[in-house]
């Protein structure tokens, strides 16, 4: 694919740039350190990847950063990354003891990238490998989940290789996080601390067939899938193949490797989640002098952050209420779309309301680009190759203390349990799964 000139304007600039050293040892010195021997400070709670902050910081404030970055990494191996994607303001930072003051939070993102961008530039050794122990483990899935499971498993001494189908490490937060909030950096350099723990990398590999995956799992004593979803949630409308109707998942993949789509004037992006929010605000990034965001239900249901939607609505995105799409007009593009107004009747499954359409209340909305942007699909044929896996609503089930699956040599990570959650969540379960695999390992196979 051809590749973005650096040159390209607003849609690479970042939401939050980076600090400058002086300004991170004055942010570095509002830190109370609170917290101590009988409790963890609120924002350690609240950090799915148990980082101690307080520490980190307090090491920013004696101008050693790469020491802050060690404790950075003795919890969370893609502490660079984290630090650009978390939603703090419900982590840690929302958990910041000076909001209770009605004084700002301590900005605890900022503070952990200066941090692990200067230790990941400097070259340091971040974190220490005991011996090998000759054991072998598989993790399928590039992604913040078998990154940080083969990490810390390649810690503890084991021979660790890492599949993925891709050419790049990193999963989603590579191809599908909008580039404002991170494109590349410092995905390449966190996946050198774990080559430099031992962690072998074979990617551009396609398990697409049962034999391909045998291969792998015959020569591992134990596997972790972190595969993640699949594409983009099979909805489909009439008019889907009109030039100008894409998929979240390609439209941002486009952005961060590929040619960087024209919109036009007018950009539709249907669904309420995170995803949509993000591919929304690159619109107008794009040049995109209206985009609009239909959403089926209130505001009350729509599942992206909350902030995010105050973001996304301060810098013009408009939000469509109570919309549902029904079919998509053009000639040699997409040219409209017709929608339906909806009301919200009794909960569904997942204790919403449900949306039911209003009859007689169509209407067009005039676009050039439209973004379906309504989840994603469990990857059910591959998962149907391992004999033992239990699947509820096509996510796997584990053990919540180990990440073990119902075939006791498969422990699995991240989105392929959870649906889809934060980057820092995922390497919480990865974690989890790398402890997992090592006691059960350590017991023998019992």
């Amino acid at each position: 694919m051809a590749t973005v000139p650096a040159t390209e304007p607003a849609r690479f600039s970042e939401l939050k740039p980076p600090l400058d050293h002086a300004s991170a040892l004055l942010e570095a010195d509002r830190c109370l350190e609170c917290g101590g021997f009988h409790a963890d400070a609120p924002c350690v709670t609240a950090c799915p990847a148990g980082i101690d902050v307080p520490r980190f910081i307090a090491e920013v404030a004696r101008d050693d950063p790469d020491e802050a970055a060690r404790v950075i990494f003795a919890e969370n191996l893609l502490g660079g990354t984290c630090a650009r994607v978390c939603p703090v303001e419900l982590l840690c930072e929302g958990a910041c003891v000076l909001l209770h003051e009605g004084r700002k939070p301590v900005d605890v993102a900022r503070l952990q990238r200066f941090a692990t961008d200067h230790a990941l530039g400097s070259g340091i050794a971040l974190r220490d490998r005991a011996p090998y122990n000759w054991l072998r483990v598989a993790v399928i899935g590039a992604g913040p989940a078998g990154l940080s499971c083969a990490g810390e498993l390649a810690a503890l001494g084991y021979d660790v290789t890492v599949y993925d189908e891709r050419l790049e490490p990193g999963g989603l937060a590579r191809y599908a996080i909008a580039p404002y909030r991170l494109d590349r950096e410092p995905l390449p350099q966190e996946a050198r601390v774990l080559a430099e723990l031992g962690v072998h990398f074979e990617l551009g590999l396609d398990i697409d067939t049962r034999e391909a995956l045998e291969s792998i799992v015959e020569d591992a004593d134990a596997i972790v899938l972190a595969v993640g979803m699949g594409a983009d949630a099979d909805v489909s409308y009439p008019g889907d193949e009109l030039p100008g109707v894409w998929e979240s998942l390609p439209f941002i993949e486009a952005l961060k490797v590929g040619v960087p789509p024209s919109v036009g004037e007018t950009v539709a992006v249907i669904g309420g989640g995170n995803t949509a929010v993000d591919v929304a605000r690159e619109a107008l990034r794009l040049g995109a002098t209206r985009v609009l965001m239909l959403y089926r239900r209130t505001r009350d249901e729509m599942p992206a952050y909350p902030v995010e939607i105050d973001e996304a609505e301060a810098e013009g995105v408009e939000i469509m209420w109570l919309t549902l799409p029904v079919r998509f007009i053009g000639g040699e593009r997409v040219q409209a779309i017709e929608c339906r107004r909806a009301e919200l009747g009794e909960p569904d499954a997942d204790g919403r309301r449900r949306p039911h359409e209003v009859p007689g209340s169509e209407f067009l909305l005039p676009v050039d680009t439209v973004v379906k942007a309504i989840g994603q699909q469990p990857r059910a044929q591959f998962l149907s190759w391992i004999d033992g896996l239990v699947l509820e609503h096509g996510r796997i089930s584990t053990n919540a203390q180990s990440g073990q699956t119902g075939n006791p040599r498969f422990f699995a990570a991240g989105d392929a349990c959870n649906g889809g959650a934060t980057v820092v969540e995922a390497v919480r379960q990865g974690k989890l799964a790398a402890r997992g695999v090592h006691e059960w390992l350590d017991r023998g196979w019992a």
